[in-house]
């Protein structure tokens, strides 16, 4: 009996010793460290991701926001940064320690206004698609705040009072974010002295001036502590300016987060957001920053308010000679409005009678007020109006820069043309208004903006890319439009700017043409008698760098180029010497023409629709003008009417030089090249994007 307890009690002690070594082996995966240093951003762009507002300066910082009204700004590392770490044997994940450091500025528009101030944040995507500006930062918006799928976490550095007013009590302050803009906690932005541990020193985030901020996080106690501090300080404070512990940031870390920047103005609380160095570490604690090895920070441009006693003083003495002159102005001006209130007609106004009323005009947009802009560019703004409370009484307005003689001269030419030709595929001109030195016109709202931005700016914005069949039909209606301007009026009506930008779409995807300040009408029979090249650089025939004559051939050259932009989904030149038609024909020859279509689309297209649109284009782009199709054949073509006859590889050469040199002259370069290229051409004007492109 006693020989068996023995064995028994021995066997436990070796059941021990075994196991508790085991224990003991137990430890956490290895988690890839992420670690940077960015003393300045020249040189760094490939590594941040920016996004909206935000850009890289050539001075070396990054500006977050400006201070125009309502923008937002992001600006993310450009990799993934692993925070959850996993116990060997376990499912259980914790988040990991982390530490970051950046040194930032704040410029308001004034003394005493701006905001509304900026994030760090770690965000399961390197950008905030859909994040509104104002009290939602960049960072998140009226939809999707408070949702727990959001998986985003943010300390806001806050410069007025906060998110609805009633939760973030204070202005400047620091406050932590779980999934929403409402902090959980919050602190004054404050110091504590070295010196005297206790004694606080508070500070604006919007000085000016350089300010430090330093996040680190304990994994294992699950504490944030942020410590915040002018950057001119010799040392850092000891004691951090907000300490807690956030077990709630296990919830929201996913297996790869992005840390980086969000920022925001609203309308009238603006303010410039800028980063002048920044280091982070997982792992680890971020690498200091010193501020002399920093670029030099923005200047303080914010404009000084309010008046010194003297200036006061005199205003006073001033005020009693100041209503008696305005009392004998006001009558003068009322006179003087009267006067001015009958216009006298001109020539060509009686001949264009669509003629509306300024103060209708006025009131349907709000006295022209900045809230009701919905495009700016060539020789004019637009607004949008609202003749009654009707969606379909909507109207935009395009008041032309006043003082320009070029902007009066396409005023006329679009009351000329426009005014009086009717199509489903072209923009309605209501009516104009002559009003002292105002230029009006008035056109049918299109809220869908225009071409240019549904193949560009929204897939940015939002991630939505037209389908084929909506750009098919696209491409047919512009066809329609052509068509009926070539061939179908009293007169033969030439564009001579056929692009994107001058390309809106209605509520039913519907496209129409407008922007017809370049336009010109002739009689059928007469010949084009244009002196200057006009259109736009990528979209012009390469006759008109020889002759400068534009017809309806030049034309259908821009058209062609439209259609192959419309079916690869990309700009016709860039900054280097490309040019659509070329890539596209030398994918022809080489027999993978439908390697052109956007990759956007995925398999989603139509292959003998593409292949189609992509041939006809080519047809169109020609370089000899008599062997592009008309648009009524070009119609014909799309529609499946009649097959697209053969043409040569060499699309109009003589030979590769030749091609080569015509490609030089005729300047298929990128915008920014534009005006050294245009000025060999003695081209009176390029136009830019169209005034309407809207929204």
């Amino acid at each position: 009996m006693g020989t068996a307890t023995s064995l028994i009690s021995l066997m436990l002690v070796l059941f021990l010793l075994l196991t508790i070594p085991v224990r003991a082996q137990r430890t956490t995966t290895d988690t890839p460290t992420t670690e940077f240093t960015l003393l300045g951003f020249s040189g760094n762009q490939s590594e941040i991701r920016t996004e909206r507002d935000a850009m890289i300066k050539t001075d070396g910082l990054l500006r977050l926001t400006d201070r125009k009204s309502n923008v937002a700004g992001t600006a993310f590392y450009n990799k993934p940064v692993r925070l959850l770490e996993t116990q060997n044997n376990s499912t259980n994940t914790t988040v990991r320690s982390f530490s970051t450091s950046f040194v930032f500025v704040i410029i308001p528009r004034s003394s005493s206004n701006g905001g509304f101030g900026f994030t760090f944040t770690l965000s399961p995507t390197p950008y905030r698609t859909g994040a509104d500006s104002a009290q939602y930062l960049g960072l998140l918006n009226k939809e999707n705040d408070g949702k727990f799928t959001n998986h985003v976490f943010a300390v806001e550095f806050d410069t007025v009072q906060g998110f609805k007013d009633g939760d973030d009590r204070i202005g400047n302050h620091i406050g932590l974010n779980f999934n929403s803009l409402t902090s959980k906690n919050q602190e004054p932005v404050v110091y504590y002295d070295n010196e005297d541990a206790d004694r606080k020193e508070d500070f604006q985030l919007e000085s000016g001036e350089p300010i430090q901020a330093l996040l680190d996080y304990n994994g294992t106690t699950q504490t944030l502590n942020v410590t915040v501090y002018p950057a001119n300080l010799k040392s850092r404070p000891i004691k951090p300016s907000l300490s807690v512990q956030v077990p709630m940031l296990s919830q929201i870390v996913q297996e790869e987060m992005y840390v980086g920047f969000t920022a925001a103005t609203g309308s009238d609380e603006r303010s410039a957001h800028y980063v002048m160095g920044w280091s982070f570490s997982s792992g680890g604690v971020a690498h200091p920053l010193n501020i002399s090895e920093l670029p030099l920070p923005p200047p303080n441009t914010a404009e000084k308010r309010g008046f010194t006693s003297q200036v006061i003083a005199l205003i006073v003495a001033l005020s009693g000679v100041t209503i008696i002159l305005l009392a004998l102005l006001f009558f003068f001006v009322i006179y003087k409005k009267r006067l001015q209130e009958g216009d006298m007609l001109e020539e060509w106004e009686i001949n264009h009678p669509h003629r509306l009323r300024y103060k209708d005009l006025y009131a349907a947009t709000d006295g022209f007020k900045e809230n009701r802009i919905i495009g700016t560019g060539g020789f004019g703004t637009v607004f949008r109006g609202s003749i009654s409370s009707s969606s379909s009484d909507q109207i935009a307005v395009k008041k032309i820069t006043p003082n320009s003689m070029q902007g009066a001269r396409e005023f006329i030419a679009e009351i000329e043309s426009l005014g009086r030709l009717r199509h489903k595929n072209l923009v309605n001109l209501q009516g104009w208004c002559k009003h002292k030195n105002d230029l009006l016109l008035i056109y049918d709202y299109i809220p869908n903006g225009s071409l240019d931005s549904l193949l560009y700016s929204v897939p940015r914005r939002s991630g939505a890319v037209l389908s084929w069949n909506v750009r098919f039909q696209i491409a047919k209606g512009i066809a329609s439009g052509l068509l009926y301007l070539h061939e179908e009026w009293e007169q033969i009506v030439i564009h001579r700017d056929v692009k994107p930008s001058n390309v809106l779409i209605d509520d039913n995807m519907n496209p129409r043409l407008g922007d017809f300040g370049l336009a010109r009408l002739y009689e059928r029979g007469t010949l084009s008698h244009t002196t200057v090249v006009v259109g736009t650089i990528g979209y012009m025939a390469p006759e008109l760098t020889r002759n400068s004559k534009s017809s309806s051939a030049s034309d259908v050259f821009s058209y062609g180029v439209l259609l192959l932009e419309i079916v690869a989904g990309r700009r016709p030149t860039d900054a280097g010497s490309f040019f659509l038609p070329d890539w596209v024909m030398e994918l022809h020859v080489s027999g993978e023409i439908l390697r052109a279509v956007d990759p956007r689309l995925g398999s989603g297209y139509n292959r003998g629709e593409a292949k189609l649109a992509l041939v006809v284009g080519l047809l169109c782009c020609h370089q000899i003008p008599a062997s592009r199709p008309s648009m009524r054949k070009v119609l014909r073509y799309l529609n499946g009417d009649e097959d697209v006859p053969e043409f040569d590889n060499n699309w109009g050469y003589s030979d590769d030089s030749s091609r080569s040199d015509i490609g030089s002259r005729f300047g298929y370069v990128s915008s920014d090249k534009a005006s050294s290229s245009v000025a060999s051409f003695s081209v009176t004007r390029i136009s830019s994007s169209s005034v309407f492109s809207g929204r």
